[in-house]
C-alpha cells in the first residue's frame, strides 16, 4: 500500500509541473534613487626638519610635502600661517627656543622667491584641482634658514615653530 501512496503523490507532482508555471498577478512601480556627493577635502603635512645650522657657514634648506585629497574635480587653495612664534610675520618667520629665535621662511618654489602665506600682499597661496580622493595632490614646501647676522648671534638649542596649514575648497 505504501507503494501506491508514493505513486499517487508522484503522479500529482508530475501533473502539476506539466500544466505549466503557476501564474500570479503582478504590479510594478518605480523606485527613485538619489545621492548627493558634496565637495570634501583634507590635507596632511609631514614635519619639516632643517639640517643642523652652523653660524657663518651659509644658509640651510629643507623641504616637506603636503598632501591634499579632495572630491574629484574639487578646486582648492592652500595657505600657510606666519607661525606660532611671537613676533613672526610672513616677511620673517621665526623658530623659537624659549625667548631665543632663528629666522626662516617657507616658499612655494625651489628658488625661494615666492613666500608661501595667506595670499596677502607679498605672499602666495597654491591653487589646484583634485583628481579624486584616491589620488592625493602633493605640494612641496621649500624652507630656507638664512645665514643672517641675527641667526649667527643665536645660541645653540633646538628651535621650533608651528605653522597652520589652511585648506580652502
Amino acid at each position: 500500500m505504501r507503494k501506491t501512496t508514493i505513486s499517487a503523490i508522484t503522479a500529482a507532482a508530475i501533473a502539476l509541473l506539466a500544466s505549466g508555471p503557476l501564474r500570479a498577478a503582478q504590479g510594478t512601480s518605480k523606485l527613485a534613487v538619489q545621492a548627493t556627493l558634496v565637495d570634501s577635502c583634507l590635507v596632511t603635512a609631514t614635519p619639516m626638519s632643517f639640517p643642523s645650522y652652523t653660524a657663518g657657514a651659509g644658509p640651510v634648506y629643507a623641504t616637506t610635502t603636503l598632501r591634499v585629497r579632495c572630491t574629484n574635480g574639487a578646486q582648492f587653495a592652500v595657505g600657510l600661517s606666519a607661525g606660532s612664534t611671537a613676533g613672526a610675520s610672513f616677511a620673517q618667520r621665526l623658530l623659537a627656543d624659549g625667548t631665543a629665535t632663528l629666522q626662516y621662511n617657507l616658499y612655494t618654489q625651489s628658488n625661494h622667491t615666492s613666500i608661501w602665506g595667506d595670499g596677502s600682499t607679498g605672499t602666495s597661496i597654491i591653487v589646484g584641482n583634485s583628481t579624486g580622493f584616491g589620488a592625493p595632490v602633493p605640494l612641496t614646501v621649500y624652507g630656507e634658514l638664512p645665514d643672517t647676522a641675527a641667526n649667527q648671534a643665536a645660541g645653540p638649542g633646538v628651535y621650533t615653530d608651528t605653522i597652520l596649514v589652511v585648506l580652502t575648497y
